[in-house]
């Protein structure tokens, strides 16, 4: 099977990490010719990267209309997390079972990186890493198929804190992941599971409690912003760097 083309890439990353971290807002519109103007690529290809997205659950693409950034309502919202809470706790009896000491060094090495970006205040990126932690979590129970559920769940909690939680406060979650840390290592499924559901209640908590401020920035300067820092890293190819705005 041919592997998707490296604009593709760029651009699906891009645009996924704007998402994670809310430099992009639900509700935003994503115009076709603006992503691809930005990433040199066609509307057929952009339409592939959109969709792409659409199946992780971070964009909402109706036929004839503009793609937005997915706008989750409040009772999905509840939805995704009494999901997630389910899943959450087997994730943990998975990894009990499979535990390795490699397992917390790999763990503790994403809450290091989740302190750095708080004290350098970087909320977004530290809202995104904590998501991190629990794809990785779940990659380390062996089950590819909650990882895959797992990653799509973190993704739709991330939306779901930028409509209706508190962005920009220091809220422990990297203590709490910390505790599990060391739930884990102890090896009682039961104290994990325990310590883990009291995290998700805490997450959730902060996630559905009231409205976002609608401060949204140009499409534009954050693809520039995003996709630029991806190129400089992972490849040479060049991007547009200013587009009209929309």
């Amino acid at each position: 099977m041919s592997r998707p083309s490296p604009r593709i890439e760029i651009a699906h990353e891009a645009l996924k990490q704007a998402i994670l971290e809310r430099a992009l807002q639900p509700g935003t519109r994503l115009p076709e010719d603006e992503i691809g103007a930005h990433f040199s690529m066609s509307r057929t290809l952009v339409r592939a990267v959109l969709a792409r997205l659409q199946s992780e659950g971070l964009v909402d693409a109706q036929p004839k209309r503009t793609a937005t950034v997915a706008l989750p309502t409040l009772a999905e919202a509840r939805d995704v997390f009494e999901t997630r809470r389910a899943l959450e706790a087997e994730v943990v009896r998975l990894v009990i079972k499979r535990w390795k000491p490699a397992f917390g060094a790999e763990l503790e090495g994403l809450v290091r990186e989740e302190d750095a970006a708080r004290e350098r205040g970087e909320e977004h990126v530290w809202g995104r890493l904590a998501g991190e932690f629990h794809i990785r979590l779940a990659k380390l129970s062996g089950n590819a198929v909650i990882e895959k559920y797992m990653a799509e769940l973190v993704t739709r909690c991330s939306l779901i804190l930028a409509v209706f939680g508190r962005p920009h406060q220091h809220d422990g979650g990297a203590d709490e992941h910390a505790h599990i840390i060391a739930a884990l290592r102890s090896g009682d499924a039961d104290r994990a599971v325990a310590i883990m559901a009291h995290h998700m209640g805490a997450v959730e908590a902060r996630a559905i409690t009231g409205q976002d401020e609608d401060n949204r920035p140009a499409l534009g300067d954050v693809l520039a912003r995003y996709a630029g820092a991806i190129t400089a890293r992972e490849t040479a190819i060049p991007l547009t760097r200013k587009v009209r705005g929309k």
